[in-house]
């Protein structure tokens, strides 16, 4: 299910899912953070991929538990890609969330929905001049194509009803609300700026209003 953002103001909870799977996992990061994860995969979510929630500190007795939704980028959260913040937003978001409880939604929608290999190929148009959405569009996508219903349904099968979101991205906060899930704050990740991956928060902060203060760029 889709919900359009803006057209309407009324909540639209979706079909629940319930939990399949809960496992224990230790995590460690390239700098040595450690941590430990209750991670749980789901039944009956919306668009039938395979994404994770992971439970990180006192999370289950959290008032406003914090959270956040971090779309998968191959690139940036394994492999260390410069070209986006992607990593370092993952284990800031580790380390906070931990230190506060609360849940980390791990969503397989690389490339703001539209696949790793298209990801890469608006790369390719990104070395030509063009901006990310601009890219995007180019390919024949949606400028972000990310719908965050399943993220809404596995808070609701966790019994999470409110939160604390950890996002600069206000489409998050809009959709997540209008899904059922409450968002009591909206709380800024750090700004990750490199002289590689300048002119892409430029874009974000530019485009779609992504609370970033650049000031200082690399």
């Amino acid at each position: 299910m889709t919900v359009t953002i803006g057209r309407s103001t009324a909540r639209v909870r979706p079909p629940a899912a319930r939990i399949r799977t809960r496992v224990t996992v230790p995590l460690e990061f390239p700098d040595g953070y450690r941590t430990t994860a209750e991670v749980f995969t789901f039944i009956g979510l919306a668009d039938g991929r395979e994404h994770l929630a992971l439970g990180l500190g006192d999370w289950r007795n959290a008032t406003d538990p914090l959270v956040r939704p971090h779309s998968e980028c191959l690139t940036g959260d394994v492999f260390g890609s410069q070209r986006c913040d992607c990593g370092p937003q993952l284990r800031e978001a580790a380390e906070r969330i931990t230190e506060a409880g609360g849940v980390l939604l791990y969503l397989r929608q690389e490339g703001r929905g539209i696949g790793l290999y298209a990801k890469l190929d608006a790369y390719a148009l990104q070395d030509t001049g063009l901006d990310t959405y601009q890219a995007n569009l180019a390919l024949g996508h949606g400028e972000d194509e990310r719908d965050y219903t399943a993220a809404a349904q596995m808070l609701q099968a966790l019994g999470v009803e409110r939160i604390r979101l950890l996002s600069n991205n206000p489409d998050k906060a809009g959709q997540l609300d209008t899904l059922g899930v409450e968002v009591t704050e909206q709380v800024r990740t750090g700004v990750h700026l490199s002289a590689a991956n300048a002119r892409y928060l430029a874009a974000k902060r530019d485009h779609t209003a992504h609370t970033l203060d650049l000031t200082g760029a690399a």
